[in-house]
């Protein structure tokens, strides 16, 4: 049995289909990701899954359980975890005051409940922090209170939207340690995301959604094999009519061509034959040869980026 199943799931808010008929799975010990664009329907799916906003039409399962039937709700969420995209801990308390008063929610009490948080708090890397108000912390120890937050019912499921948004580099990586453990401890993750690293880091597998509906599914390597070349040439050119003579020279040599801003991207599995011919026929040009990504997934199949709004 999936943990989390959805068939022709649909929600829509007057006029704005916000999710399109929806099919996935997520299997139990997986991160399962959700990739897409401001406005492609992540956040939506989420907060049917962890029971904030009710499903249209067609059907979610949860751990076996039918969201259709309400008597269920209240047994989903004892068995989620839940890290939204905002900061909603309590400012004024400290960070231990906060997963004490959240832990009721639970049942946890007493001290059971503070052999849990405590737990936590070195999981989380918050031991020395744990008497601090949370007003007084940066954001990246939030996020991190945040996720302590979201174990204290011991889930078999932790639901992180946007997780890192706003984050910088390095406490970005501290978070990932985190989920890769617990994933290790075979809590399945389902994230949403629009960092295509923080994706294939992450996801076992994933759904890249668009404007409502899934566009295509699978493990990030699957997705780079069937959609896009193994490698991409990116070339930054600031004149408009070099980038446009580049283009048309190499566009018979290449699978295929985009532009992005000053960039010109020239997608091929034969790198270094083509980027040696750019560098000979154009030294001054800056260069670069890398790996495709799901950026570059994404962007074979909608045809804009993923900071775009849908």
């Amino acid at each position: 049995m999936p943990a989390i199943e959805a068939k022709n799931l649909r929600k829509t808010y007057g006029a704005l289909e916000a999710v399109r008929g929806i099919d996935f799975s997520v299997h139990r010990g997986e991160c399962f990701g959700f990739l897409g664009p401001n406005g492609a329907g992540k956040t939506t799916t989420m907060r049917m899954i962890y029971r904030a906003t009710p499903i249209g039409e067609g059907s979610l399962t949860i751990l076996g359980l039918d969201v259709g039937v309400g008597t269920n709700d209240r047994a989903i969420k004892r068995r989620l975890g839940v890290v939204p995209q905002e900061y909603n801990l309590d400012e004024r308390l400290s960070v231990r005051e906060n997963l004490t008063v959240f832990g009721r929610f639970y049942g946890l009490r007493g001290g059971p409940a503070q052999t849990r948080i405590d737990r936590l708090l070195r999981f989380a890397a918050l031991t020395d922090r744990s008497d601090t108000p949370v007003q007084h912390l940066s954001g990246g120890l939030k996020r991190r209170v945040q996720i302590a937050r979201g174990l204290l019912g011991d889930p078999d499921i932790l639901v992180l939207d946007e997780p890192t948004t706003g984050l910088d580099p390095a406490v970005r990586n501290a978070l990932w340690q985190q989920l890769v453990e617990l994933k290790r401890r075979d809590t399945t993750l389902v994230l949403t995301t629009h960092y295509m690293d923080e994706a294939e880091k992450l996801c076992d597998r994933l759904v890249i959604m668009d404007r409502g509906g899934i566009v295509a599914h699978g493990s990030p390597a699957e997705l780079i094999a069937q959609h896009v070349t193994s490698h991409v040439v990116e070339l930054h050119i600031e004149s408009e009519a070099e980038l446009e003579s580049v283009r048309q020279r190499h566009a018979s040599a290449v699978s295929r061509t985009a532009r992005l801003a000053e960039r010109l991207l020239l997608y091929t599995d034969r790198g270094e034959d083509i980027i040696q011919r750019v560098v000979h026929e154009s030294p001054h040009v800056v260069a670069t040869l890398r790996r495709s990504n799901l950026e570059d997934v994404f962007l074979e199949i909608t045809g804009h980026g993923l900071e775009e709004a849908a």
